[in-house]
This record gives structure tokens, C-alpha cells and sequence, in this order.
């Protein structure tokens, strides 16, 4: 809203409204509002939880310090999703498709973590939402963002596969053939729809799911964003599942989610930054660069909400918050085309997941040959194996904070290593 205000300012010439215009400054001042909207409301929310008596159930697991988290308020995911929306609607180009997805997903994802915490707290249901209900709704977003994708005439991306420069490309916006002035060659540099995305320590870095059908014409084209497609709606549902999973302990997932969303940030602004994309050899994606102001609205709200989430937490997230930042950190590398990389940044939340899949699969399969069921680990998901060890809580969650970070810097180093 402000960024309209100050834009009609801007053009009655108001001395310094045209600051607004700059996608750095809206960036910076997402991170303020959000970090300070956080911390602000944030009491506030823990003290109408205590109120409404909505208080974490705890099954005694054997875990040190876990019976004392018992009535800790939960649903705090609520100050996360108040935190990003407010900074997103005043300094946001509203009606930009990129914002609106976002949104959607913002606001998707909350409702359905608020319906499991909903039940868990108020019908005392320790399951909450029954699973099947949580993959119906990840899957309906999914079909959303991959529908959205493909239709959207203003989804867009550039190949910048070839050496071309940044001046060719700026002199290149009506998609016409240009002229490399070194080699001497002629270079077609135009935007393009289709379902295209970054793949890591690959030589010209894209990879177009089209490629990988053995057809030709319509029907690959057609397959090619059905697969797509499917890739969308798994990424979403094992990113936001993940996330879940790894908040177990305080502050990890929150912890883990601004490391990672810091880097989206990044790698959105190089993606929509004409000559950054070009010197990276990577896509250009026309009118994205609003989504670098809600990655900072992204990463102040974490840092916020861990004012309050370190140990020992006075408000956990619940499935308010995990599902939301989960779901937003899939979302949101889908649309910048690094969905490929998640496996990398958002190692913490997969190796989570997959301790849970390889506990579970190990034990039924055991049960089943020799009538006892077996554990690899101590207990799942990994955090809590490292707790089963006598590992205090502060130490493992900096720990993988450190591993998240050193996740971090490797996604960012795969742009230049291929």
C-alpha cells in the first residue's frame, strides 16, 4: 500500500518519494517492519495463548527437559504469518503475480496448520488433522502453483544459457536477435514460457523437464509440464513435511528457516537482476524482483519469532508455523527455478524426514521377519536421537544451525561451480 502512495507522491515530484522505487531499500525496510512486528505483537500472542489456555500437549517420550515444555503456549506460527503479511501488503507491488502467489501460499499453508493445531488443542485429538487431509491440501497447492505457472502470460523467464553480457540483454528487451560484439556471433536472447529450472554442477546450469520426455511436439510439450507439474506438488509436500518435522526442539526450525530463506533472498535478487543473471550464467526471471521484499519480510519474522522460540521457548509454532514455512520455502524456490537445489539448502529438514521414513520402514520390515521390531536409530526424527544420547537441546539445535549454514554457503557456491 505505501509502495503506491509514495509512487503517486513520486510522480507529483514529493522530494525523496522515489526512494520507494528501489527494490533494496523496500528489502530493507521489510526486514525492520517484520523483525519489529514480530517482537512487538509477539508478547502480546503468548499472553492470549496463556489466556485461551492453548498449551502444548507433551507425551512423556524420556527426552530431559521435555515434561517442562508441558502448557507452553502453541499456534505462535501466528506471529509469523502477521509478521511477513504486513510488510508484504505495505511495501509490495500488490497486483505483481509472484506477491500473490506468495500470499496464497502464506495464508494455504497457515490455515491448514492452524486446523491441525486446532484439534489438537481444542478437541484434545493428540493426531490433529488426520494425514490424508494434510496431503489433499499440499497437493491442491501444488496443482495451483504448476497450474499458475502455466498459464500466466507474466510467468516468464530468459535463457541466458549463452555468454552473452549484460549490455546485449539490455539491449535485447524486445526479444530480438543480438550481436555479441566480442565473438562476433549472433545470439537470440528472449523470455520464454517454459518449465525450466536451475540444476546444480551441471555445465549451462537449466534443465527443461520437456527434455526428459521421449516425444516430440504437443504431446512432450504437454507431458513436459505435467511432470513438472508432479515435481511441484512433491517438492511442496516433502519441503513443508520436512520442515514439520524438524521443529522439535526449540528454535531449530525457525533457526534453520531464516539460514534459508536468506539464501532464496539472494538468489531471487541475482535471478531478477538483469546483469547479475547474465554474469552467473544464470535465468533471468522477468518481474520477480518483488519477491526479494517478501524473502526479507521472510527472514525478519523468523529472526523475530526466535526472540521468543529460543530455548527455553515461551511460544512454539506449532503446525501454524512449520506447514506455513515450509510451504513458503518451497514456493518460493519454485519461483525462482531452484527447486533443484532444496535438496542441498534445505538439507536439515530432508535428513529429518528421512530418519523418520528409515525408522519407520526399518521397524515394520523387522517386525515382519523376525517378529520384533527393530530401531536404527534411537528415536526419530534425528534431533531426538541425538537427546536419546544425552546431547543437551542448545547444543544440538546450534549444531545444526552450523550444518544449515554450511548447506547455505555450498547452494550458493553451486552457481559458479558446474
Amino acid at each position: 500500500m505505501l509502495y503506491y502512495v509514495f509512487q503517486y507522491l513520486s510522480e507529483l515530484g514529493f522530494p525523496g518519494a522515489s526512494v520507494f522505487q528501489y527494490i533494496s531499500f523496500r528489502a530493507g525496510m521489510a526486514v525492520i517492519i517484520s523483525l519489529l512486528t514480530a517482537t512487538v505483537i509477539g508478547k502480546y500472542v503468548i499472553k492470549l495463548l496463556q489466556k485461551q489456555q492453548i498449551g502444548e500437549l507433551v507425551r512423556d517420550l524420556g527426552l530431559e527437559g521435555q515434561l517442562q515444555k508441558k502448557g507452553t503456549p502453541t499456534m505462535g506460527g501466528i506471529i509469523i504469518i502477521a509478521s511477513i503479511l504486513l510488510p508484504v501488503l505495505l511495501l509490495n507491488q500488490l497486483d505483481n503475480i509472484y506477491v500473490i502467489l506468495m500470499i496464497i501460499t502464506t495464508l494455504w499453508m497457515g490455515s491448514i496448520g492452524f486446523l491441525d493445531d486446532y484439534i489438537k488443542v481444542f478437541k484434545k485429538n493428540k493426531e490433529g488433522l488426520a494425514g490424508r487431509f494434510k496431503i489433499v491440501g499440499q497437493v491442491g497447492l501444488g496443482i495451483i502453483i504448476a497450474g499458475t505457472l502455466y498459464l500466466n502470460p507474466d510467468i516468464v523467464v530468459r535463457d541466458n544459457s549463452t555468454k552473452a553480457t549484460a549490455a546485449m540483454i539490455q539491449a535485447d528487451e524486445t526479444g530480438t536477435a543480438a550481436v555479441d560484439a566480442v565473438a562476433g556471433s549472433s545470439i537470440t536472447v528472449k523470455n520464454v514460457k517454459a518449465p525450466i529450472t536451475s540444476i546444480p554442477f551441471v555445465k549451462g546450469h537449466q534443465l527443461d523437464y520437456r527434455s526428459l520426455i521421449p516425444a516430440d511436439g504437443q504431446l512432450q510439450e504437454g507431458l513436459g509440464w505435467l511432470l513438472f507439474a508432479l515435481v511441484v506438488i512433491f517438492i511442496i509436500t516433502a519441503t513443508s513435511n520436512g520442515a514439520n518435522m524438524t521443529d522439535g526442539l526449540d528454535g531449530l526450525a525457525t533457526g534453520c528457516s531464516a539460514i534459508i530463506g536468506s539464501v532464496l533472498g539472494i538468489l531471487a535478487y541475482v535471478s531478477s537482476h538483469v546483469e547479475y543473471a547474465s554474469y552467473l550464467n544464470i535465468m533471468y526471471i522477468p518481474n520477480s524482483s518483488e519477491l526479494v521484499i517478501y524473502g526479507a519480510a521472510f527472514i525478519g519474522a523468523t529472526i523475530g519469532f526466535l526472540w521468543y522460540n529460543a530455548y527455553p521457548a515461551q511460544v512454539f509454532m506449532g503446525d501454524t508455523g512449520s506447514l506455513t514455512l515450509g510451504g513458503i520455502i518451497a514456493v518460493f524456490a519454485i519461483m525462482i527455478r531452484t527447486e533443484l537445489l532444496l535438496p542441498i539448502l534445505c538439507g536439515i529438514f530432508l535428513v529429518e524426514n528421512l530418519s523418520v521414513m528409515i525408522q519407520v520402514g526399518y521397524f515394520k520390515y523387522t517386525k515382519k521377519k523376525y517378529g520384533e521390531g527393530r530401531r536404527i536409530f534411537r528415536m526419530a526424527p534425528l534431533h531426538h536421537h541425538y537427546q536419546k544420547k544425552g546431547i543437551v537441546e542448545p547444543k544440538i539445535v546450534t549444531r545444526f544451525w552450523l550444518v544449515c549454514i554450511i548447506l547455505a554457503i555450498i547452494t550458493l557456491v553451486t552457481l559458479k561451480i558446474r
